[in-house]
């Protein structure tokens, strides 16, 4: 199918909306807009981080941790924005006007892993670090449980 075809008939399933689900879908498209502006930034500076203040400074050392702890920090931010876009634009195909639960426990644990692996052992209290691993471990029941209602779903179906 062409682009042209493409775009006729996403204009044609456009126009059988109502106005509040254009409203919704200009929302979404808005809101994929910034994010993937956010994305290229935080990769443009990702990239000079690593190029000009890792590699050509001579910075990059395999046994400082702490380079390595903000690099991956950096990586991750950028991954949990993709996977925020990815599930509004799931939002947007699909026209589910619910974003998904589970896309939603998905970057939630995305963010609070980033948060485990930049964060400074020496400095934070014991309570801190439970309390992540309590939130992690719910966050991931409650993602299981979520694909196992799914595929139970899939099996009635």
């Amino acid at each position: 199918m062409s682009i042209k075809q493409e775009f006729r008939e996403a204009r044609e399933k456009f126009r059988l909306l109502s106005l509040y689900q254009r409203f919704e879908r200009f929302v979404v498209m808005f809101l994929t807009a910034l994010i993937v502006v956010i994305v290229v930034a935080a990769l443009w500076t990702l990239t000079l981080k690593i190029l000009f203040g890792l590699v050509l400074s001579g910075g990059l050392d395999p046994s400082d941790y702490s380079a390595f702890q903000a690099v991956f920090g950096m990586i991750l931010t950028v991954i949990i924005a993709l996977e925020f876009k990815k599930s509004l634009l799931v939002v947007a195909e699909g026209g589910d006007t619910v974003v998904q639960i589970r896309s939603v426990v998905m970057i939630a644990l995305l963010a609070i892993c980033r948060k485990v692996i930049i964060l400074d052992l020496t400095e934070t209290d014991a309570l801190h670090i439970l309390a992540l691993a309590a939130a992690i471990l719910a966050l991931g029941l409650i993602y299981w449980l979520i694909g196992d209602r799914d595929r139970e779903g899939d099996e009635v179906a």
